[in-house]
């Protein structure tokens, strides 16, 4: 799926907060907001989000305007990471890739972690084409699942993505 990116509007956030209420993403995400359905805290997170310069997030538009989800690099220097929602309809259709390639050609800064629930085969394996490499596990609280999981860490140095090219020829 071709998507692109672009900066996050006013009228992008309703559709996220639907995004990240649906249950089924939720349970795969794993780890969430405490309670998603707080409107007033995801207004408020949003918010904080578009007012810190350090926070590079974007809307994530598909091939007919369509908005497919969100995608951002956040955190200090030394432990930037990445995130990525994307709608439940476009699961499995190349989106989630599309957007974390896009990210990375937006932000040129190396490295960068990402995580994924260790159950979470489909962000891990999006991870992993976009060239982030497995470097451990960890344990934590998933809020959507209400107990510990497994969580697999992540990082971007450089290297090459799934097709065998230099991933710094091209981001």
């Amino acid at each position: 799926m071709d998507v692109t990116l672009r900066e996050v509007r006013d009228d992008d956030l309703p559709v996220f907060y639907a995004q990240s209420n649906d249950p089924e993403g939720i349970r795969m995400a794993a780890f969430t907001a405490k309670d998603p359905a707080d409107r007033a805290w995801f207004e408020a997170h949003w918010a904080q989000i578009r007012q810190d310069p350090a926070i590079v997030a974007r809307t994530v538009v598909g091939e007919n305007g369509e908005i497919v989800g969100n995608a951002a690099v956040y955190g200090p220097p030394e432990e930037r990471e990445v995130t990525y929602w994307i709608g439940r309809e476009y699961w499995g259709r190349g989106a989630a890739t599309a957007a974390l390639r896009g990210l990375l050609g937006v932000v040129a800064e190396r490295p960068l972690r990402g995580r994924a629930a260790a159950d979470n085969g489909a962000s891990l394996r999006v991870l992993e084409k976009c060239g982030f490499v497995v470097t451990g596990r960890e344990r934590g609280f998933a809020n959507a699942r209400g107990e510990e999981i497994d969580e697999v860490v992540l990082i971007l140095v450089g290297g090459t993505d799934d097709s065998g090219r230099d991933r710094e020829s091209y981001l």
